[in-house]
């Protein structure tokens, strides 16, 4: 019988300990291997391309993308494009991800309302930057499996529900920053109204082949700012048809 010793006897409990954990939590244990392409997706996709917010790359570095695509394509979870989720929908590419929460400039006292909930990744992020994130999604089937995988995984201070992005979530407003991840034609009114003196709204905006992600700042006391930040393409933004 051969005897370990003390130290590799710990390291091994310990990493035991960990899974058991994280089992007992409902949670999937996030692999080494996971872990070493999520990095390599912050160096080699978000800090090169010119994401340099210390918070934000932490947060990348923390969600287990692999866990919010579906287990046909965790394979494919960190690499450089979108992935199909299901209902026509998708979760964007990490950079576009990286770029969109920068550009919100999170703080951890900060009230979110994101539209397009769709898996829960992008809500998961913000969550690790600010104080509450409310998340709406048209698709009541993708709105409860992503409050339940946001429960499951412990983002604790993420609230989905369904309903019409183009309305917002007037009960919850104001908002410092409203973070859209589906593209409507022309922004929204409701989320201009929606949005705290000072507050940032960052959206695509288009027609699908046409698209540009906007960045809107509304001054406390005068009319909103709006800068085009870069061409994009994002799922068109759809009206909830039992919405009256």
């Amino acid at each position: 019988m051969r005897i370990l010793p003390p130290d590799l006897l710990l390291w091994l409990w310990a990493g035991a300990l960990a899974v058991g954990h994280a089992a007992s939590n409902g949670r999937e244990p996030d692999d080494e291997a996971c872990a070493v392409e999520r990095e390599r997706m912050v160096t080699d996709q978000i800090e090169a391309r010119g994401v340099r917010d210390p918070a934000v790359l932490a947060a990348m570095r923390e969600v287990p993308r692999h866990l919010f695509v579906p287990a046909a394509l965790r394979s494919h979870a960190y690499e450089d494009h979108p992935l199909e989720i299901g209902y026509g929908q998708t979760i964007s590419q990490p950079f576009i991800v990286a770029l969109m929460t920068a550009l919100a400039k999170p703080t951890p006292s900060t009230r979110v309302l994101e539209i397009g909930t769709g898996c829960g990744y992008q809500a998961a992020v913000l969550s690790r930057l600010v104080e509450h994130v409310f998340s709406v999604d048209v698709n009541d089937d993708l709105a409860q499996q992503a409050s339940a995988r946001l429960e499951r995984l412990g983002y604790a201070n993420v609230t989905v529900r369904r309903g019409d992005g183009h309305a917002g979530w007037e009960r919850e407003a104001p908002f410092e920053i409203i973070l859209v991840t589906a593209a409507p034609e022309r922004v929204p009114q409701a989320l201009i109204d929606q949005l705290a003196p000072g507050g940032r709204l960052v959206i695509p905006v288009g027609p699908r082949h046409a698209q540009e992600l906007q960045l809107i700042e509304k001054a406390a006391g005068g009319p909103p700012g709006a800068r085009t930040v870069a061409p994009v393409v994002f799922v068109p933004m759809v009206r909830d048809p039992d919405r009256r």
